[in-house]
């Protein structure tokens, strides 16, 4: 039995809450092993700044708890990797040069254009959408993702007080094919 895959979770994917819980989800019932650095959890703090006064707060707070459940996940920087690598964005060579470095099979991001199939390729890596990824575990485990997915909507209703349907919930959070197949 092949271990599961090792991905480097890119900032655009943690900051949805739904998306992130998702995939930390599935994460702890053991279909994929996460990565990430210190600055992708720094990117993801700072960028809730725009949400208002306290929402930075709440993410370092939710980054403490990331750390906690995967003590494992956060890899150190490569920036001697990072000045052979070319992307489209210079400021997301610190991912593709932390997934080559930790040695993981791809890089979890919505950010399609900033991380060209061919470059990630040429490094043995793949990109993957958090949609199709999701997608692809609730097809390969559907009872376990259904466990997860009731958990984050459950999760959702309570904070939000208000009825979560997971399907709407889904598709809210840009989660599309996985709302076809589970709601």
């Amino acid at each position: 039995m092949r271990p599961p895959p090792r991905l480097v979770l890119d900032a655009c994917v943690l900051f949805p809450t739904v998306q992130r819980e998702l995939l930390a989800g599935a994460a702890q019932a053991g279909l994929y092993q996460p990565l990430w650095t210190a600055r992708i959890l720094e990117e993801w703090a700072r960028a809730v700044r725009k949400l208002g006064p306290g929402a930075e707060d709440v993410a370092r707070a939710e980054i403490a708890l990331l750390r906690i459940a995967f003590p494992r996940a956060e890899v150190p920087e490569a920036p001697h990797v990072a000045r052979r690598l070319h992307l489209p964005d210079e400021n997301d060579l610190h991912v593709l040069a932390a997934a080559i470095a930790a040695g993981a099979d791809g890089i979890v991001t919505v950010n399609a254009a900033d991380f060209p199939r061919g470059t990630l390729a040429a490094e043995g890596l793949e990109r993957r959408d958090p949609d199709g990824l999701l997608w692809q575990f609730a097809s390969q485990a559907p009872e376990v993702m259904a466990q997860v997915a009731e958990a984050v909507r459950a999760k959702a209703e309570a904070i939000s007080g208000q009825p979560q349907p997971l399907k709407a919930l889904l598709k809210r959070a840009r989660l599309g094919r996985l709302a076809r197949l589970l709601g």
